[in-house]
């Protein structure tokens, strides 16, 4: 069976698999990556490693740590903590980059740890900037860090692999970032949620590997775990830039004669690899965008924006989407001998300290200051809020860092849109949101195409600790985007002393109060698509597990929420198929709120749509695992809607159903419905309780 780009990366970085064995979507692999990077969350991974047990990391060249979030604190106790990283990598002979050097995701690119072809994981969301690098870089959760310290490798289900195909050539003044906007604005209905996107077509020989960074960084807010490019002659001109670098840093990571070998023998997806959903974009046909505010999927051509003349206070120019070279030049140009507008605040970072003295050697950063903008340190700072130059109530900035959210980068009572740097230099020297360049309002062409994808999964082998089968009522939740909050109450995440017995009982309150009434000990929940989507609490997880819920079948997971039910040792699947037939047949789905109704792209589907959907008012997209959670819905009284005068309108007790896990089948009023297989790999997750207890036993 064809594979596609990701899948053969993971088959080359996929231990314990047989001779000749591919893996393939769906599948559960344990992986061994190249490196693993932490940043400031390093102390918390280290008590996590402590927890487990482990006193010695396994392969000390696999971790990376790079301190670059809060490095404007300088606190005794933030010192402290920097020096206690510091000293842990010294002792454990880890390669560490103190406070200043640069932006992690860029650290470990110029630095030469991310290479065509690897597996390079990040304890970060955007670690999918690797993927600019024809590598596949994804992030992890912080127990996972610890279990890679420990053991060299964690265990990754292979997610859907979306297929974006760029053809064209920009329009002078149009940038990378402007081509990730539109994607995001275009595609703004789940489209690549949770799934990996290979980019392909004739327009990326177009873009510098500083374009192709900025799209693989931002990704992350389209909703994907990776963006990955093709290894071209662009690309191997730009690692043997790197090449000389290192050597003459004495940091032979890699060689020019290590590059043309990886050329030679690159890995590319088979013709007839099956892709979830193919989208297309010309890039010809897009002109510079901004999105927000508040919302990185609400896009506004420039020249719409423009006519509004939104006035600003603050304007950004770094962060690791576009604080490099190119991103300092292209604004050094645009200000050069000009001054930034009374009333406006201009600040600007380099992605790393490297860049920013190659910026100084050719008289970009000086243009910069002498315009006057504000420097700040090789870091994180107001991209996340913390540091100088954090937005205050009331402000409106423009940005070129990759999330607006509100509250990310200050105040609540703060707006923030997104641009590129061209859109940023130009709108600090106007004082309103707006562009150097004069663009027609065209729009973008662009289509997409679902796919079923179509997989026999053979006959699974079981260990003996596993069930074969498992039986129970079916509950169905017919709701996607189901959040975290809704499962678990914010209130008690950070609460320790909650029993396991209080924790069983807050199962759903927030979703439906009168769940625990309802729900009985070895139900199956059936759920919709996207579920346990926004912050990453595990409590969301094993709340349910306590409560006695078998385990939760659903449309499809928050990446998150799957990864921590796993961790935790509690099972959930996915099936599409098997959550429509219930949902068709006892309820519809209930429009709970922002983010609550269902995505008109449905799994299955064989559709082909081409140009844009309005986007409403009340819709809003999904906030990203980690960041805040979508409102919660309004509890429905008991009874509406219910079945056989049982449960309640979100809360529906439906029929029994049967799974056979050998055969990845649900049988339902003999039906069946099949589900990805649950390898070997996912089923000792479950079996030992969790990732943690797992590491113990082979500590």
């Amino acid at each position: 069976m064809p594979q596609t780009l990701v899948e053969k990366i993971a088959t080359c970085f996929a231990t314990g698999l047989d001779a000749g064995q591919l893996v393939y979507t769906g599948d559960f692999v344990n992986i061994k990556p190249k490196h693993i990077m932490t940043h400031d969350n390093t102390s918390a991974v280290m008590g996590k490693f402590a927890n487990i047990g482990a006193t010695k990391i396994h392969d000390p060249t696999q971790p990376v740590f790079a301190i670059d979030h809060d490095i404007q604190n300088t606190s005794p106790e933030n010192l402290a903590k920097y020096a206690k990283i510091e000293a842990f990598a010294k002792k454990h002979g880890i390669d560490f980059y103190p406070p200043g050097t640069g932006i992690s995701h860029q650290v470990m690119v110029e630095q030469g740890y991310v290479t065509p072809g690897s597996l390079v994981v990040g304890s970060d969301s955007h670690s999918n900037l690797y993927g600019a690098v024809a590598a596949l870089g994804t992030p992890v959760v912080r127990t996972d860090a610890a279990c890679i310290w420990a053991t060299g490798q964690t265990w990754w289900q292979i997610p859907l692999i979306a297929q974006v195909k760029l053809s064209g050539q920009l329009l002078p003044g149009v940038v990378g970032k402007d081509i990730i906007i539109a994607l995001c604005g275009l595609f703004n209905n789940d489209e690549v949620l949770n799934m990996i996107v290979e980019f392909t077509g004739d327009g990326i020989a177009n873009l510098s590997m500083d374009q192709r960074l900025s799209i693989a960084n931002m990704t992350t807010e389209w909703g994907a775990l990776g963006g990955v490019f093709p290894f071209d002659e662009v690309l191997r001109d730009y690692l043997y830039g790197r090449a000389d670098y290192l050597a003459s840093k004495n940091t032979p990571r890699y060689s020019r004669t290590d590059i043309d070998d990886w050329l030679t023998d690159k890995l590319e997806a088979d013709s007839g690899a099956q892709y979830a959903v193919e989208l297309t974009l010309d890039i010809t046909t897009v002109i510079p965008h901004v999105s927000g505010p508040d919302h990185v999927k609400v896009m506004h051509a420039l020249p719409d924006i423009q006519e509004q003349k939104v006035r600003i206070n603050k304007a950004y120019l770094l962060s690791c989407v576009n604080a490099r070279l190119e991103d300092l030049a292209e604004a050094a140009a645009i200000v050069k001998g000009k001054s930034v507008a009374q009333g406006v605040e201009f600040y600007v970072a380099a992605a790393s300290a490297d860049v920013q003295a190659q910026a100084e050697t050719n008289g970009d950063w000086q243009s910069l200051i002498d315009a006057g903008a504000i420097p700040l340190p090789s870091g994180c700072g107001p991209c996340i809020g913390l540091g100088r130059g954090t937005l205050q109530p009331g402000e409106v900035c423009i940005s070129a860092t990759n999330r607006n959210f509100k509250g990310r980068m200050g105040s609540r009572d703060a707006k923030a849109y997104l641009g590129s740097p061209a859109v940023v230099a130009a709108s600090a020297l106007a004082g309103y949101i707006c562009s150097p360049h004069e663009y027609e309002n065209t729009k973008p062409n662009f289509s997409i195409k679902v796919n079923e994808l179509k997989r026999d999964a053979g006959i699974v082998k079981i260990l003996d600790e596993f069930p074969r089968t498992m039986v129970g009522r079916s509950l169905l939740l017919p709701v996607d985007n189901l959040n975290t909050d809704g499962i678990y109450s914010g209130k008690l995440t950070y609460r320790d002393d909650v029993s396991e017995n209080e924790m069983a009982a807050a199962s759903m309150a927030n979703y439906d109060p009168n769940f625990n009434e309802i729900a009985q000990k070895g139900d199956i929940i059936i759920a919709g698509r996207n579920f346990g989507t926004g912050s990453s609490r595990e409590q969301a997880a094993t709340c349910l597990r306590l409560r006695g819920i078998q385990c939760v079948i659903a449309a499809s997971f928050s990446q998150t929420y799957k990864r921590n039910a796993f961790n935790n040792g509690f099972l959930v699947m996915e099936s599409p198929e098997l959550y429509d037939a219930l949902l068709a047949q006892y309820s519809s789905p209930l429009p709970l709120g922002e983010g609550g109704s269902r995505s008109e792209t449905g799994e299955g589907s064989s559709e082909v749509k081409s140009g844009r959907k309005a986007q409403k008012e009340d819709e809003r997209p999904s906030p990203r695992p980690g960041e805040s959670p979508m409102e919660t819905p309004t509890p429905l009284p008991r009874g509406e809607g219910s079945l056989k005068g049982e449960g309640s309108k979100a809360t529906i007790p439906g029929p029994e159903i049967s799974i056979d896990f050998a055969a990845s089948m649900i049988t339902m009023q003999d039906k069946k419905y099949v589900f990805s297989p649950l390898s070997t790999v996912a089923q000792e997750l479950i079996v030992s309780g969790g990732v943690e207890a797992m590491v113990k036993q082979r500590l």
